[in-house]
């Protein structure tokens, strides 16, 4: 039945499960709905406290994973040195290959204690990312894919997203061929309709490289010649053809039906972020002036001239982003609440179209155990502070972003506003559950798109 609580659990030959709660999607007039949003928990960089005190609040009806739920290294991978002192280190212990590599992972992270208990608390609506598959990844490849050792990309995808039906709670399309397929559209009676996306198996163009292209950039002229001829290429697809008739039908049906809220589930940033000269702010770094990935020296490099971020993200795919800010335009939308993971940050961001169109908010989780980049970068935490005001105060699309915590976002949402809790859940190497809320956001409707109040 619509919009009811039920317990259940297993049986089997080696004994009886624990038992589990879930609840169905409600119809009708709906007067609140309680959302948790998660993204990023990456087993070797800590405890899933996020998971925890998600399981404990009895406010939180229903859990948006945005993806990210497993990471695909091997145990000498991104993380060692912290899983190796808290005993936390990838099983199998060589980067995940093989559907029985796969299949394995997903055991080990199923087996955390803290993830038990979000399980049986709460239903999850689920979105990839890729590090279900591997890191980066496009139609044809990926960046931590290496076909002469690891084989043909698409029969590793293919195990990834087997591994993935089987050992996630969503259901599976009647025919394999429709797996990658995998965008949905959840409905919480009049007051919400959830909207997830695809964005890396389907259609994904392959990412374009600063480093291949370091020779061209060498002032502000070039670096917005680079955005708009290299970057912003037509047809340099995010979403499939088909993924965007769908979304642009479900945003129009749900307009027409007068829903309250509109919310995307996406897995990466969408906003624009350039990143501010921070140089010209004293965080000039000695030495370094490379873009070299992951370092404080690319992110100077950015700096200096106003360059995207991340080019994995929306900003390195600006015409797929106008096509889609179009699309929703066309089913007479402008008020998203676009949820978003993968950055291991927070995030209170505004939208806009490349003519000025506001097309609502994004709301950004951190991480539940993946560590922030600035200091994962090698900044010193008070820097790292000083960064995240840095974009708050220079980035038009960015109102707050914290890079420091790991934690989860809390909404509730009723006709009237969405209530945005950003709550840090304590210190994942130790597993000290310790619920925070570092920052709260008031979401209402100014006529026809949404604003912060």
């Amino acid at each position: 039945q619509p919009g009811k609580t039920y317990f259940y659990r297993f049986k089997s030959a080696s004994g009886v499960s624990p038992v589990g709660k879930t609840r169905t999607l409600p119809v009708g007039e709906v007067a609140r709905l309680g959302l948790a949003v998660v993204s990023c928990s990456n087993y070797a960089f800590g405890h899933f406290n996020a998971y925890r005190a998600i399981a404990d609040d009895a406010g939180i009806e229903f859990v948006l994973h945005l993806g990210d739920y497993i990471y695909e290294y091997g145990a000498d991978g991104w993380g060692q040195s912290v899983a190796a002192k808290i005993g936390r280190e990838h099983v199998p212990a060589h980067e995940i290959v093989s559907l029985q590599d796969y299949r394995q992972r997903h055991a080990q992270y199923k087996a955390d204690p803290d993830s038990i208990a979000m399980h049986a608390a709460h239903p999850l609506l689920l979105v990839w990312d890729d590090h279900e598959s591997a890191n980066n990844p496009w139609v044809g490849g990926a960046q931590n894919h290496q076909p002469r050792i690891e084989g043909d990309w698409r029969d590793r995808r293919h195990a990834a997203i087997q591994a993935y039906y089987e050992w996630m709670p969503v259901r599976e399309p009647n025919l394999v061929a429709r797996r990658r397929d995998f965008w949905r559209e959840y409905t919480f009676g009049n007051l919400a309709s959830l909207l997830t996306l695809e964005s890396r198996h389907t259609a994904r163009a392959e990412q374009i490289s600063y480093a291949a292209h370091l020779d061209q950039i060498d002032s502000a002229e070039s670096a917005r010649a680079f955005e708009r001829e290299v970057l912003g290429a037509p047809g340099r697809k995010m979403l499939s053809d088909e993924m965007n008739a769908f979304a642009e039908a479900r945003l129009r049906a749900s307009q027409q039906r007068g829903t309250y809220w509109r919310l995307l589930g996406n897995a990466i940033p969408m906003a624009k972020m350039p990143v501010p000269d921070l140089t010209a702010h004293g965080l000039a770094m000695p030495g370094h002036s490379q873009a070299v990935p992951g370092s404080q020296g690319d992110l100077m490099w950015k700096g200096k001239f106003n360059l995207p971020f991340y080019l994995d993200t929306w900003d390195g795919y600006p015409w797929a982003r106008e096509q889609f800010y179009q699309l929703c335009q066309r089913a007479g939308v402008n008020d998203l609440v676009v949820l978003t993971g993968d950055s291991h940050s927070f995030w209170a961001n505004q939208l806009f179209a490349d003519d000025g169109a506001a097309m609502g908010v994004e709301i950004g989780t951190a991480g539940v155990s993946s560590p922030g980049d600035f200091v994962e970068q090698g900044f010193a935490p008070d820097i790292a502070a000083q960064i995240d005001t840095i974009f708050a105060n220079e980035v038009p699309e960015v109102r707050w972003t914290d890079n420091l915590h790991q934690g989860f976002v809390r909404l509730e949402i009723t006709p009237e506003s969405i209530a945005t809790d950003f709550v840090s859940a304590g210190d994942v190497r130790t597993g000290e559950v310790k619920v925070e809320v570092i920052r709260s956001e008031r979401l209402m409707k100014l006529g026809e798109t949404v604003v912060y109040r």
